[in-house]
C-alpha cells in the first residue's frame, strides 16, 4: 500500500529543499527523495568545489606574479594539490551535510534517501517502498555528456565530476571541448602547473558568445600557455603508453596530442532516464529533458519539473528561480512565468565574463535598431591599479525603447559588475537611468556610465 503525502520531491538539489521549506511551512506533508548527494551538482561537483579550486588557481598564479606589484618570493610557487583538494572537499562537504541536517529536522518533511521511479502518474516507488501524493515535483538534475566517440573506450578519461578527486598535478591535461566548464578546469590546471591542450570541434571557443568575446577568451588562454586546437573536425582517442592519444585531423597543427590524463567537457545531459517517466506520460523533448510550461508544468496535471532536467536553464541561479516561480505560483496566488525571466551567467576563468541577457549576434537577429558601446578594461581605474586590465565592455541597446538588451563584462570583477546592469534590465527602464548613475570610485562598475555614454547605432 503507498503511503500518502501531500508533495513529493525528487531531487534535493538548489531547487528541491528550499521548496520543502516553504511547502513544509504551509501545512503541507512533504517527502523528499534523494538518491546520492545533497545539494545537488552546485554543493558536490559544480560551483562551490570548482569555484574553490579556481580561488587556489588564482593565488598560485599571483604569488607567480609577486614581483609585478613589489612582492619577493624566493622559491619557485608550487602546488599541494592534496592540501587544494581537502579545501575543496570541506567547502562542499560543509554545505551538504548542513542542507541534509536541516532537511532531517525539517517539521513536516519526511527524507527517504534511495532512488525514486515512477510507477503512476501520483506513484513512486523507492527500494520497493510505495508513495504517492497530488502534486510531485522533479528536481532529478543532470550529469556529464559522455558522446560516442571513436575509441573512447580503449581510454581512462574524466569528467568534470571524477576530475574532482585528483589530488596530483596532471602532466599533461587534453580538455575535450572548449566551452565553460572546459575553459575553466582548463586555466586552473594550467595555473596548478600542468600542460593543457583544449581540444574544440568548432571554429571558435564558447561559441555562444560574441565572436570578440571568444577571441579575448582565446587570447587570454593562449597567453597563459594553453594550446587551444580548434577545428577539430574527427575527435578520436587512442590508448597510449604516457596516457592517451587524441586524434584532431585539425586545419593547422599537429594530427594527434598526447596527454596524460584526458577530460571530457562536451555539454550536460538530464538525470531523467532512469525515472520511470514511461509511466506517467510526461513528456520529454529530443534530448531527454522533461517539457515544461512557462510556469514549470509538465503536461501531467500536477507534475513540475524544476532545474537542470527542464531544460531552461542550466545554472544554480535558475534552479533557485525555477523553485521561487512555482511557489509563487502555488502558494502566494501570482503568476509568474519563466519567459520573464533575464538569464545571467558568467564563465569562471580570470578575469572572469558576467553576461546578461542577449549578445549582440542575439540582438541583430531581431532585426531592430540597435545602439552598441564597448571600451576595454584599460579604462577602469580599478584593474590598472591591480594590474588586470585584460578585457572589455559591451552593451547593446534598443535605439527605439532605450532598453538594454544584453552586455558582457569580461575582466575583474565582470562577474559582479554586471548586476548593475541586469538590475536595470528587471526594473524595465531605459539606459539613461542607469548612464545618470554616480557609482563608486574606483570600482569596475564606475565604467558603465561612460560606456553607456558612447553608445551609437550598430553598423550593418
Amino acid at each position: 500500500m503507498s503511503k500518502p503525502f501531500d508533495a513529493i520531491i525528487i531531487g534535493a538539489g538548489q531547487a528541491g529543499p528550499s521548496l520543502a521549506g516553504r511547502l513544509t511551512s504551509a501545512g503541507m506533508r512533504v517527502l523528499v527523495v534523494e538518491r546520492k548527494l545533497f545539494g545537488g551538482t552546485c554543493v558536490n561537483t559544480g560551483c562551490m568545489p570548482t569555484k574553490t579550486l579556481v580561488a587556489s588557481a588564482y593565488a598560485a598564479h599571483l604569488a607567480r606574479r609577486g614581483a609585478d606589484y613589489g612582492v619577493v618570493i624566493d622559491q619557485p610557487v608550487s602546488m599541494d594539490m592534496k592540501r587544494a583538494k581537502e579545501r575543496a572537499d570541506t567547502v562542499s562537504r560543509n554545505a551538504r551535510t548542513g542542507l541534509e541536517r536541516w532537511l532531517d529536522g525539517l517539521d513536516g518533511c519526511t527524507v527517504v534517501r534511495g532512488h525514486a521511479r515512477f510507477t503512476g502518474p501520483r506513484e513512486i516507488e523507492v527500494d520497493g517502498e510505495a508513495f504517492t501524493a497530488p502534486r510531485i515535483f522533479i528536481n532529478a538534475g543532470g550529469r556529464a555528456n559522455i558522446p560516442d566517440m571513436p575509441g573512447i573506450g580503449e581510454v581512462d578519461y574524466m569528467t568534470n565530476t571524477s576530475i574532482l578527486a585528483l589530488d596530483a598535478v596532471p602532466k599533461h591535461l587534453v580538455v575535450i571541448g572548449g566551452s565553460y566548464i572546459g575553459l575553466e578546469f582548463a586555466q586552473m590546471y594550467r595555473r596548478f602547473g600542468a600542460q593543457v591542450t583544449v581540444v574544440e570541434k568548432g571554429p571558435r571557443l564558447i561559441a555562444r558568445e560574441d565572436e570578440d568575446v571568444s577571441e579575448a577568451v582565446k587570447d587570454i588562454l593562449e597567453g597563459e600557455g594553453i594550446s587551444c586546437r580548434l577545428n577539430a573536425e574527427c575527435i578520436s582517442f587512442r590508448a597510449h603508453a604516457e596516457g592517451a592519444e587524441v586524434g584532431l585531423e585539425c586545419r593547422a597543427g599537429a594530427p594527434r596530442v598526447v596527454g596524460s590524463h584526458v577530460l571530457l567537457a562536451i555539454g550536460r545531459r538530464p538525470n531523467t532516464d532512469d525515472l520511470g517517466l514511461d509511466k506517467t506520460g510526461i513528456e520529454v523533448d529530443e534530448r531527454g529533458y522533461i517539457k515544461v510550461d512557462d510556469g514549470l508544468s509538465t503536461n501531467v496535471e500536477g507534475v513540475w519539473a524544476l532545474g537542470d532536467c527542464n531544460g531552461r536553464g542550466a545554472f544554480t541561479h535558475t534552479a533557485y528561480n525555477d523553485f521561487e516561480i512555482v511557489a509563487a505560483n502555488l502558494l502566494d496566488g501570482e503568476k509568474r512565468k519563466v519567459s520573464d525571466r533575464i538569464l545571467g551567467y558568467a564563465l569562471y576563468i580570470d578575469p572572469p565574463l558576467g553576461r546578461a541577457g542577449m549578445s549582440e549576434a542575439q540582438a541583430r537577429m531581431t532585426g531592430r535598431p540597435l545602439l552598441v558601446s564597448k571600451r576595454p578594461m584599460t579604462l577602469v581605474g580599478r584593474a590598472v591599479e591591480k594590474d588586470e586590465t585584460q578585457g572589455f565592455m559591451k552593451v547593446v541597446v534598443d535605439a527605439e525603447t532605450q532598453r538594454i538588451l544584453g552586455a558582457a563584462i569580461l575582466g575583474t570583477g565582470g562577474d559582479e559588475a554586471i548586476h548593475g546592469v541586469l538590475d536595470i534590465m528587471n526594473a524595465d527602464v531605459g539606459y539613461p537611468t542607469l548612464k545618470w548613475a554616480v557609482p563608486i570610485h574606483p570600482t569596475v562598475s564606475e565604467l558603465i556610465p561612460t560606456l553607456l555614454g558612447g553608445l551609437k547605432p550598430a553598423l550593418s
